[in-house]
């Protein structure tokens, strides 16, 4: 069996994004493989101890990639001070031809684009793809999928760390479709009353239901204490236009600092400030630099002097668009900007001025947590959702498949063995 059917029948998605199927993203001829093994988001820790415990078998994984899509150059990237991954990936890789490419720690130094910017010196443009300069990015957890996928193993199973206000910061393995309330009392709870986020500070969403489930893409559960800034900062107000137009000058610092603008793609979210503040979209002018805003935050949460929101009006003028039919031109406006390393954001400093420094800590790995119910959600991927192949009542077992993709998707395999008890439009639960 080939590789792409060996994924595709395993149902890998990419782990630490937006859940692209893998099998389609390999299908492909590119010069450079990249896996992102940075972690972009800070307090997270899980693809570090991927890399710490399972170099060998990702390294394996990396040449077979490799050889599959005829690139020349395989690149793991990993930040320099995770030192015992680098460790096992240095001593993974001699004789390997496989390449160690150790990031400062930055943010968002785990960023798809910058990766490729800083591994080959070539901008992805708008609306593209790293295909479109030659390379493919896998996540370093993605990697590990892809290597029990080549034993026949099926996605069943995610690390999610758990930090934040916790008795007990740690990461575990557990089954998808685990509570994040399972998760919760593996780290000992919640230290005071907290809202949390899923994934990672910056770029991840609020929740406060905790009967939610564990999916293929989750990264991280965040406790916060309620009234801590980044709360607010996270939240959307129809009061922020109004803040906007009384407190925003135009200083167009959160566009010096933008790292997609550095590298030449015309992000300007001062202009969306301008544009939210007048409710005038004219003032957006070229609105192509809209489509490669990535959401990181860093002019939200650090460049703007007076606690502005430009992310959320950079992302609520690309939903618009969207809405209005507009589609990317595939374009680098001009030369990425000479003083693009200075403008990187060190993540202590980011830590610091979020008032999250004290959350910098390790989360060692933990027991894998068991439970005796599971609702796996049938859209853990792009496209929509899976079609069931189980009924009310059946018996699986762990691995076997339960439903199956319509078009565009991934299959999904039980994560527990058990009793199918529920089948919705959204998730399957089996009960053990």
């Amino acid at each position: 069996m080939g590789l792409i059917q060996q994924i595709r029948d395993a149902g890998v998605v990419g782990a630490g994004g937006a859940g692209f199927p893998t099998d389609r993203k390999l299908d492909c001829k590119a010069e450079v493989f990249i896996v992102n093994g940075i972690e972009c988001e800070p307090l997270l820790r899980t693809d570090r101890h991927v890399m710490e415990l399972h170099a060998p078998e990702i390294v394996r994984t990396v040449r077979a990639i490799r050889d599959h899509i005829g690139a020349k150059r395989a690149v793991i990237a990993l930040k320099k001070h995770y030192e015992h991954a680098v460790e096992a990936l240095s001593a993974a890789v001699k004789g390997t031809k496989v390449e160690l490419y150790l990031s400062e720690a930055f943010y968002p130094a785990g960023d798809e684009q910058n990766l490729v910017w800083c591994i080959t010196g070539k901008t992805v443009p708008t609306g593209g793809i790293p295909l479109d300069v030659g390379c493919v990015v896998s996540n370093v957890s993605t990697v590990l999928n892809i290597a029990q996928a080549m034993e026949g193993r099926p996605v069943t199973d995610k690390l999610v760390t758990v930090g934040g206000a916790v008795a007990r910061p740690v990461t575990v393995e557990c089954p998808i479709g685990t509570p994040l309330s399972a998760l919760l009392e593996a780290a000992g709870g919640s230290v005071g009353d907290c809202t949390y986020i899923v994934g990672g500070p910056l770029m991840g969403r609020l929740t406060d239901d905790l009967t939610e489930s564990v999916t293929k893409t989750t990264g991280g559960l965040l406790a916060i204490p309620k009234g801590h800034p980044i709360l607010a900062k996270k939240m959307v107000s129809p009061r922020d236009a109004v803040i906007a137009r009384a407190a925003c000058s135009q200083c167009s610092m959160c566009t010096q600092l933008c790292p997609r603008n550095a590298m030449g793609l015309n992000v300007q979210p001062h202009k969306a400030m301008r544009a939210l503040a007048s409710g005038n979209e004219l003032l957006l002018g070229d609105v192509n630099g809209v489509f490669s805003c990535c959401d990181c935050g860093v002019c939200t949460y650090f460049a703007c002097n007076f606690g502005l929101k430009p992310s959320q009006a950079m992302q609520q003028a690309k939903a618009r668009l969207q809405q209005s039919g507009v589609k990317p031109v595939k374009e680098v406006k001009y030369a990425p900007d000479g003083g693009i390393d200075n403008k990187r954001v060190p993540t202590e400093r980011l830590l610091y001025r979020l008032d999250l420094k004290r959350y910098d800590v390790d989360a060692p790995m933990g027991d894998p947590v068991t439970c005796g119910q599971v609702r796996i959600p049938l859209k853990m991927h792009i496209g929509g959702p899976d079609a069931p192949v189980v009924a009310v009542g059946e018996h699986v077992a762990r691995g076997q498949l339960i439903a199956q993709p319509q078009g565009m998707g991934a299959n999904i395999h039980a994560s527990i063995d058990g009793t199918v008890t529920q089948v919705t439009g959204e998730f399957i639960e089996i009960r053990k």
